[in-house]
């Protein structure tokens, strides 16, 4: 029965998400049904992880246009009404793969820089030096595109 296998996996599921900082919720833009299924993941994910997660909507499959099921406008408002990053790829052509990757860094890197600099201000904790992280500069483009509103 497929329900063994569910419980099987909510049972590694708390420890699966514990620490987790970032994460993409990807469908196919081709497939309904796996837009649809995202309100699912989605409430997994908020029950099971930290509240300041940077989570990115990601509709894969961009290139293949002629076979939309999602409209780009869906994707959008979605991630809206929930405060999500989103963008859409192609992992075919390569189309905004590592640019999805960085915007989520990014914002993982602002959120914890923040953090970091408010506890300094109550004299609990102060900004450790680390490692410098590069992300691609044309990021703030994909601000265009609606991603990160938050």
């Amino acid at each position: 029965h497929c329900t063994a296998g569910q419980e099987r996996y909510r049972a590694i599921t708390s420890a699966y998400y514990r620490g987790a900082v970032g994460a993409l919720l990807v469908y196919d833009v081709t497939r309904r049904a796996t837009f649809e299924n995202v309100d699912r993941w989605l409430k997994e994910l908020k029950n099971h992880t930290d509240p300041n997660i940077v989570v990115m909507l990601v509709g894969n499959k961009s290139d293949l246009r002629h076979l939309l099921a999602v409209p780009t406008e869906d994707g959008k408002s979605y991630a809206e009404q929930e405060s999500l990053c989103f963008m859409e790829t192609s992992a075919l052509e390569a189309t905004n793969v590592e640019d999805a990757f960085a915007e989520v860094l990014t914002q993982i890197y602002r959120i914890t820089s923040k953090k970091q600099v408010e506890a300094g201000e109550d004299g609990n904790a102060s900004v450790p030096k680390g490692e410098k992280i590069e992300v691609k500069n044309d990021v703030s483009a994909l601000k265009k595109l609606g991603c990160c509103s938050n």
